[in-house]
């Protein structure tokens, strides 16, 4: 029997690829550079299974061009740039990993809230630019404890993120569509409040929410107005949750603090109109601190992650429900 075909579109662990050529006939990216479109599809038209990644995006027409294809795992939570109505109607599973990416994640949002508001990226080039003589009173900025932190969506992330954040004694805000309960207000030590008084009155606001229709550009010119010009915005979930050019308009006019991200809008694939770049306006104002979309990059998280949808692959060439099918419960 012919062994099946399994496309692996970015660089994974060593130990990952071994498994998977094991049992398969492996084609996997082993570099840092994303396939383009054309050659992507010259592999997966074969396929029997695809594992992708943030940068990967799949349409209904790239979809119909693999007659072949069993499963699409990806190895990621938020799944934005794919089409997986279209895989559903295909009789293709489509798998998430919807648990590893919830810890690190929350952990880099509290790394970027503490480096914003502390000045670590303007103290760190301080340092760096041999001027450094000693202890000055210059820096000063703003403690994270006992803040009031506004939360944007109390899934798994949020309430990571709310954990952490007791620690710091912090008045936690939380905003979503549905109240999550007596009981996890009370564990986790939240309060939930309407979206207009959670803006009103935070000091550091974190959205945590996937990207749809409704949330996309949520946080704009008239969001980010009800904010205290006092405030921190921080995004570690998808870049199109926030409007860009409107944070860089409020830095400049001095209505917001400062904006840290791990994410934006020009990774937002599905997006036709996304931007190319990030603005210059925003690379170089001395009130943003960014990081190359890091929030699983935890070495050990990675393998796991990797590992799951490796799982799910081999679960459904078995002919099984793999786990972390869409739509989940």
């Amino acid at each position: 029997m012919l062994r099946p075909r399994i496309v692996v579109t970015q660089r994974i662990h060593s130990s990952v690829a071994e498994l998977l050529s094991a049992h398969a006939e492996l084609i996997w990216n082993d570099s840092l550079e994303v396939w383009p479109r054309d050659l992507f599809l010259d592999f997966a038209r074969d396929a029997d299974a695809l594992m992708v990644f943030m940068p990967d995006s799949l349409d209904e027409e790239f979809i119909a061009a693999c007659p072949r294809l069993k499963i699409v795992a990806a190895a990621l939570k938020g799944y934005d740039n794919f089409d997986v109505a279209a895989c559903v109607r295909r009789g293709i599973w489509f798998t998430i990993v919807p648990d590893l990416l919830s810890e690190p994640t929350a952990e880099l949002a509290l790394a970027l809230m503490l480096g914003i508001a502390r000045n670590v990226r303007a103290g760190d080039e301080h340092v760096r630019s041999g001027s450094f003589a000693g202890w000055r009173p210059i820096l000063y900025g703003h403690s994270l404890r006992r803040a009031t932190v506004g939360v944007v969506g109390l899934g798994q992330v949020g309430r990571a993120l709310a954990r952490m954040l007791q620690g710091f004694e912090c008045n936690l805000l939380y905003y979503d569509n549905q109240r999550a309960g007596p009981s996890v207000e009370q564990a986790l030590r939240v309060s939930w409040a309407s979206l207009h008084e959670l803006l009103a009155r935070s000091d550091f606001i974190v959205p945590l929410l996937p990207l749809t229709p409704d949330t996309f550009h949520l946080f704009n010119d008239r969001t980010i107005a009800k904010m205290k010009r006092s405030a921190y915005l921080i995004n570690v979930a998808r870049g199109s949750i926030v409007d860009e050019k409107a944070v860089a308009d409020a830095l400049d006019e001095g209505r917001l603090s400062g904006y840290a991200a791990d994410t934006f809008e020009l990774e937002d694939w599905a997006r036709t109109d996304r931007p190319s770049t990030i603005s210059e306006r925003l690379r170089e104002h001395s009130q943003t601190l960014f990081t190359p979309h890091l929030g699983s990059a935890v070495g050990a998280i990675r393998l796991a992650i990797e590992r799951a949808a490796a799982h799910s692959i081999f679960q459904a060439l078995r002919g099984e429900r793999p786990d972390g099918a869409l739509p989940l419960p």
